[in-house]
């Protein structure tokens, strides 16, 4: 048996899902050939192939396996009429069974109880096999899963699609979920039409017809060395569901098994949720949210005993309209950009209202004056005024001072700033480094949807149904991980030996071009 066999078998039995699964199918008249280990076994193997995750390669993989593995697995066995090999008819069989178990008994577009289950332990399984990474934070995000299905030929216009920014988005309900004469021509009738947009430029925004693929990735944590970024979770699920607090349960999950979740990085998609459908349920698990706020979050948004929130902080009520209404650092900023909009992060924090409490179980705080905590001059704080005039200075407080100004400290509800609250003030330098840390989850749906290898665009994947579908893509993710993990362990393993000579680390190749580069290009000499 070869070694990346064993390593495949070693998370599936790790998993310890195919034993239970397999007393779930029905038992016939005759053993079945192929178990459920073995299938979940050729799903693998064609996934670190990088082949097309079609049923009739997984039968091709099976089969091109040696004879002593063929006959341990299962492939090759003894009939009464003789050898008997594996045929592709008895994998599509054992194939449907194991999704008929692991789906709904009424389909809805989101995975079962037991599918979320079979999910979660293959990919920690595989986590565990490789060896769980030294952090704590994650990086989250969804993208585009588009079905090999073709879409009804009228969309229903009593149920539009929302927009997946909105953060009032419904889920589905009863009625939208009865399915329509349309739908009932549809092969995939669990997909649905979802949104899709790109960051690249000349590319537009576009609706697909499919599902929303989200995962959890494993990121350093603030201030420590790299980590090999293991895709630690995933959850598949109808456009018509909205993607935040579909993954919240999933978190849950994640802790309710042990696992600490420290930092969650998460883009603007996120943030602009309703503070019940995603805020206020992850901070609850004591996780510290780290998100880029959306435009319409950003700035003064009311107030609370006087003080201003902004930005998911307090500040006093005499901070200048400019510093609270910074914007984030543009991309490709210069030197001098970073360094004046860093100073001006600096001077809006002395204006913050710190907190000096730690969240209590209901989720209060306190919160200190700025000036009493001897970072501003303000003339309602007479011992402040004793400070450096490097502090800055309140020329005109409040006329009628409101609590904030009156008491030294105040408490901070869970309901104030329960959406925008984070980790860091935002967006000062802290909270830009940590918030890089996010692009884990973008490198995550880059390199399974790599052409190189496993390219999970239409075509790659010809099941339809979610259960067979969000089987495929854990595999698929798992041998992403399994790619990851041995490209970090040679480059950390190079970068030893050549500290050892004492030579630098290797830094990877700048393959970016830029504007100026193509300008030279085109003037250079023939």
């Amino acid at each position: 048996m070869n070694a990346e066999l064993e390593r495949l078998e070693a998370v599936i039995d790790t998993s310890a899902i195919a034993r239970r699964v397999e007393l779930l199918l029905p038992v016939g008249v005759r053993p079945r050939q192929l178990s459920v280990r073995t299938l979940l076994t050729g799903m693998l193997l064609i996934a670190v192939q990088a082949r097309p995750a079609h049923l009739r390669r997984v039968h091709q993989a099976l089969l091109a396996l040696e004879a002593s593995d063929q006959q341990r697995l299962g492939i090759l066995t003894e009939w009464k009429t003789g050898p008997h090999l594996l045929t592709y008819r008895q994998v599509e069989r054992t194939f449907a069974l194991l999704t008929r178990a692991l789906a709904k008994p009424t389909p809805d577009g989101t995975p079962s109880e037991l599918l979320s289950e079979v999910l979660d332990r293959l990919l920690e399984a595989s986590v565990t096999v490789l060896g769980e990474p030294d952090s704590k934070s994650y990086a989250i995000d969804w993208t585009d899963h588009e079905t090999w299905s073709r879409p009804p030929h009228k969309p229903r216009a009593e149920h539009p699609e929302p927009s997946p920014t909105d953060p009032e988005r419904p889920t589905r309900d009863s009625a939208s979920a009865s399915a329509s004469a349309d739908d009932q021509r549809c092969a995939d009738p669990e997909a649905s039409w979802g949104h899709r947009r790109g960051n690249h430029p000349g590319q537009k925004d576009e609706a697909f017809y499919g599902y929303y693929l989200q995962a959890a990735t494993t990121v350093r944590d603030e201030h420590r060395p790299p980590v090999p970024e293991l895709a630690r979770r995933m959850h598949l699920a109808s456009c018509d569901h909205d993607p935040p607090g579909a993954f919240v349960p999933v978190l849950q999950r994640m802790t309710a098994s042990g696992i600490q979740v420290a930092d969650v990085l998460a883009d603007s998609g996120y943030a602009y949720r309703i503070p019940k459908t995603w805020a206020l349920p992850v901070r609850a698990l004591g996780a510290n949210l780290i998100v880029d706020l959306h435009p319409n979050d950003r700035g003064p948004h009311g107030t609370h005993m006087g003080a201003t929130c902004a930005n998911g902080r307090l500040y006093c009520p005499a901070t200048p309209t400019a510093l609270l209404d910074i914007s984030p650092l543009p991309r490709g900023a210069s030197a001098e950009q970073t360094a004046a909009h860093d100073q001006q992060c600096n001077d809006l924090a002395k204006y913050k209202l710190s907190p000096i409490t730690r969240h209590d179980h209901d989720g209060y705080h306190r919160a200190i004056c700025p000036a009493a905590q001897g970072k501003i001059r303000c003339p309602l704080r007479p011992a402040s005024i004793t400070l450096p005039y490097d502090h800055p200075t309140i020329l005109t407080p409040p006329e009628h001072p409101p609590a904030c100004c009156q008491q030294q400290t105040i408490t901070v509800p869970p309901t104030v700033n329960a959406k925008t609250a984070q980790k860091h003030d935002y967006p000062s330098p802290e909270h830009r480094h940590s918030y890089n840390r996010r692009t884990g989850a973008e490198r995550t749906f880059s390199t399974i949807k790599d052409p190189a290898t496993n390219d999970t665009s239409r075509g790659w994947c010809r099941i339809t149904g979610l259960t067979g579908i969000a089987l495929l893509t854990a595999t698929v993710l798992i041998a992403r991980n399994l790619r990851i993990h041995d490209a970090f362990t040679a480059r950390q393993a190079e970068n030893e030996r050549r500290a050892a000579h004492g030579l630098p680390p290797k830094h990877r190749k700048r393959r970016r071009q830029t504007t100026a580069d193509l300008i030279t290009a085109a003037h250079a000499p023939p």
